[in-house]
């Protein structure tokens, strides 16, 4: 694979059975994130990846340094700027990105996304009023790999739709359950207001 070049520095994309193998060990909930977390609901692939997402609660973050021990990890602090993530230093909210590569020549590999919760809950940072049972905020794939559910994956994606996430909702639409449906219709009303994927999905 071609790397794909950033001002930061090129991305290729670790593979998804490397990552899946890689975060396999973690005893805390994480999901493959992002457009892959899409293509595992719809059970094949159909497009390109510039990265690769994992999601992890906040409050798990460290472990994002246990299981990639011997890599580099810069945060991403708003509005964009990379610095190192020190050995134990907590992020607050508001850094929600670190980016991964093995070692300092190396391309960017795997990125890593915050989610927040609260006790047994998932907590939007979208929208607090948003929650779900933790237990409730993935699935896995028949391989064994656990991914974001993908009504919250499509929920992130509707801030600012891209063509490659309208692409994404359009394919994983005919596989969304009724409940899956109607439960982001009402999060895309309620956190964005009116939006052109409410139609498709109250229909």
């Amino acid at each position: 694979m071609t790397p794909t070049e950033t001002p930061l520095g090129p991305w290729e994309p670790a593979p998804l059975a490397e990552v899946a193998a890689l975060f396999a060990p973690l005893r805390v909930p994480w999901w493959i994130g992002g457009g892959y977390a899409i293509e595992l609901a719809v059970g094949h692939t159909f497009r390109a990846h510039d990265d690769i997402d994992v999601v992890l609660l906040r409050r798990d973050q460290l472990a994002v340094q246990d299981v990639l021990r011997d890599w580099e990890w810069w945060a991403a602090d708003p509005p964009g700027r990379l610095r190192p993530w020190h050995a134990g230093e907590i992020l607050p909210f508001g850094v929600h990105d670190v980016w991964c590569r093995p070692g300092w020549d190396e391309p960017w590999r795997i990125q890593v996304m915050f989610d927040e919760a609260e006790g047994e809950e998932w907590v939007s940072r979208r929208s607090a009023a948003l929650r779900r049972p933790i237990a409730q905020v993935g699935a896995v794939s028949p391989g064994g790999i656990p991914y974001l559910a993908p009504e919250l994956q499509l929920f992130y994606k509707a801030a600012h739709p891209r063509p490659k996430d309208e692409h994404d909702f359009a394919t994983v639409l005919p596989f969304l359950t009724p409940a899956q449906r109607r439960w982001l219709a009402d999060a895309l009303t309620r956190t964005y207001g009116p939006h052109p994927w409410t139609a498709p999905l109250r229909a």
